[in-house]
């Protein structure tokens, strides 16, 4: 397996491109800011440059690179595979109605004997990230695994893109699926938030809508613990999202972050599916336990002495991490690398909803505020 990558401001050209041509990728991945990924041409580039390769990506809230993280530019990652075969399929979603049967769509094309992986990017908005998963599972083979996010527009949840050769689209979802014994992809996610204030019970919700926690409005909770950050509400919801807790009250593992408020209704709108009559309890963070969430989703995804030469360790981040972090949001990057080494390429993006599967379980779902790491390596014929 080979990896280049290249760090664009702006529109690439040839020769900006030139080294990643060289290897003859199979895949090339283009995360970038809404600006530069929508700029008129960028695509006819691409496939003018890489006419033997499939093309994805997807507009991000800040880009991750080798080098660390950027806002307004492009980072594009080409790969090629030795013995190993990738296929892609895309599919438009019409409304957020549509999300499992998108992921029904989408598995269905992929399906295959040897698929072992399955890569996918959607929109960031207007998607319901939990039923697109679930129909993913609803067609794939079983034990074929699931990861990849949502597109990010800088914090704004307003519009979000995703790119492949059939063309640059609000409403594309792009799935990658990779096939065969010598391709070897492993996970790792963690989030590294810490919780504050009592266990709260689901009491009414519907999907990803809170209406109550202990017969309460959801909202008016919600801004009675957040005092002076509730005026800047829905975007201070990124600073203090909730956990998602089982029967018993123990930690599932999974965070939800608030994408906006409904004053008339007195409900929360959350990036993901709740379970009703479940419990929650808000959380916070620090840089520091942030990136030691970070650190702790690389050990889970590295394997020492399986992944020999290049490789790919793709980040999923969310965009509410990047905002507490601020100016040292590069510390989760470099802590995620230096768990890899330098024959590891980082790539990724900072996203409006992280895939993954959960820690020490088969299954996948959606995450928030939480460091995932998909790790594609491809071991040597045997």
């Amino acid at each position: 397996m080979n990896v280049r990558q290249a760090r664009i401001a702006g529109i690439p050209l040839a020769t900006d491109l030139a080294p990643l041509v060289e290897i003859a990728p199979q895949l090339v991945l283009v995360f970038g800011s809404v600006k530069p990924l929508t700029a008129p041409g960028l695509l006819e580039i691409l496939e003018e440059v890489f006419p033997q390769a499939e093309l994805a990506g997807c507009t991000t809230a800040g880009e991750i690179g080798t080098g660390g993280v950027t806002d307004g530019e492009i980072v594009i990652t080409a790969l090629h595979f030795s013995q190993s075969r990738l296929r892609l399929a895309v599919t438009d979603l019409a409304d957020m109605e549509d999300s499992r049967a998108a992921g029904r769509r989408l598995g269905r094309a992929l399906a295959e004997p040897e698929l072992v992986h399955v890569l996918v990017l959607g929109q960031g908005v207007q998607i319901n990230g939990s039923a697109l998963i679930e129909g993913f599972a609803d067609s794939l083979p079983g034990g074929v695994m699931l990861s990849g996010g949502l597109a990010g527009d800088g914090g704004a949840f307003s519009r979000t893109w995703t790119l492949s050769r059939h063309g640059l689209s609000e409403r594309q979802i792009v799935a990658i699926g990779f096939s065969g014994r010598h391709v070897h992809l492993h996970h790792g996610s963690f989030h590294g938030w810490k919780p504050f204030g009592p266990v709260r019970k689901v009491t009414r919700c519907a999907g990803n809508v809170l209406y109550e926690l202990d017969g309460q409005p959801a909202l008016d909770i919600y801004k009675r613990y957040l005092g002076d950050y509730a005026k800047d509400l829905p975007a201070s919801g990124l600073l203090f999202p909730f956990e998602m807790l089982g029967e018993d009250r123990s930690a599932l593992g999974l965070i939800r972050t608030i994408l906006g408020v409904d004053e008339a209704a007195g409900s929360l709108i959350l990036a993901g599916n709740i379970v009703d009559c479940g419990y929650l309890r808000l959380m916070h963070a620090s840089t520091d336990s942030l990136v030691d969430g970070a650190v702790a989703a690389a050990e889970e995804a590295f394997r020492p002495g399986t992944d020999a030469g290049e490789s790919l360790v793709l980040l999923v981040s969310c965009v509410g991490r990047k905002l507490v972090m601020g100016t040292r949001v590069d510390e989760e990057v470099e802590a995620v690398a230096a768990v890899f080494g330098p024959q590891a390429c980082i790539a990724g993006f900072y996203s409006n909803g992280e895939i993954s599967p959960m820690r020490d379980l088969l299954t996948c779902h959606l995450h928030n505020q939480t460091m995932t790491i998909t790790h594609i390596a491809e071991t040597a014929e045997s």
